[in-house]
């Protein structure tokens, strides 16, 4: 018999209900369980959970903490990602390639990335120099910069939160408040997807999160030529109240600590970006002279790896 304890709602966005999870995660680990020659006795000994609560799980019976699900996944030797992940079995090729770049260094791993774009997706990141996206958090000057650039090379300039609004036909906030996180990085990766297909050349201005969505983010880096157009956190916050939007302040005390740690954690993807723009204490129009300069150097090969 199931538990009668509630289970979590399924969060917005995502594929499967919490029963069919449940049954996914007892199938994919008595597969993996099977697959590895052990008997759910030697699992319950070396993961020291009970043979029958093992059972269980794997008849989709059980909820399961992540504490367990490690413990667990330490007995077989496989990672936590490999029993919950929703997806359907990866290939065996795929499985093997993961292996053997995990076993590079970090510097050859970009370089594996590179030649595999450059031989699989050479065609289609071609048209790099053509398509520019900035990236960089809000009130960085993003959309200043990519007003100007547009005018000066007389292509569209395109906003990707705009574009994503009207797809929702609502404000990102109710979009968010409405359909979840989730759902929205959805609609921001097909619509990124969908702008590719129908703009050959555009000036882009992404939104600040886009980094944090690997799928998304590879496919901006591979598609586009990026610039980081990168401030202080003072000059971001200033910038932002200063166009009249007060929410980073409103009900947060420690807005200011929140936004340092979120540009620490993000400035690794935004460095990936071919140029970075350091806006402090710069007017608009020398960050724009500095751009059209960089622009003018940059040899954008698809997906080239960065020297550092």
């Amino acid at each position: 018999m199931k538990h009668n304890s509630k289970r979590p709602e399924p969060a917005p966005g995502t594929g499967l209900d919490p029963d069919a999870f449940q049954e996914l995660l007892g199938a994919r680990l008595r597969t993996l369980r099977s697959r590895r020659g052990m008997s759910r006795k030697v699992l319950a000994k070396h993961s020291d959970i009970s043979e029958r609560y093992l059972a269980q799980l794997e008849a989709g019976e059980a909820n399961c903490s992540i504490v367990l699900l490690r413990r667990i996944a330490n007995a077989i030797g496989v990672q936590v990602t490999e029993l919950v992940d929703e997806r359907s079995e990866r290939p065996l090729d795929l499985v093997f390639l993961e292996q053997f770049l995990g076993r590079l260094a970090p510097e050859q791993v970009s370089e594996a990335r590179a030649m595999l774009i450059g031989h699989f997706e050479g065609k289609a990141s071609e048209g790099r120099r053509d398509r520019i996206a900035f990236v960089g958090l809000r009130g960085a000057g993003k959309s200043t910069l990519g007003q100007m650039l547009a005018k000066r090379l007389n292509v569209p300039f395109l906003e990707l939160d705009r574009l994503v609004e009207q797809q929702h036909g609502m404000s990102l906030r109710e979009s968010f408040e409405m359909f979840g996180r989730e759902m929205f990085r959805r609609t921001e990766r097909a619509t990124l997807q969908a702008t590719l297909a129908s703009h050959p050349s555009f000036v882009m201005a992404t939104g600040g999160g886009i980094v944090a969505e690997p799928a998304t983010f590879e496919m901006l880096l591979t598609s586009c030529l990026t610039v980081w157009v990168k401030a202080p956190p003072q000059e971001h916050m200033q910038r932002v109240i200063k166009q009249g939007d007060l929410r980073p302040m409103a009900n947060n005390a420690r807005a200011m600590d929140d936004l340092v740690a979120i540009l620490a954690s993000r400035e690794p993807l935004y460095s990936r970006a071919d140029i970075v723009i350091d806006t402090a204490g710069k007017t608009s129009k020398e960050s724009f002279d500095e751009l059209v300069d960089r622009l003018a150097d940059a040899k954008p090969e698809p997906a080239r790896r960065k020297r550092r």
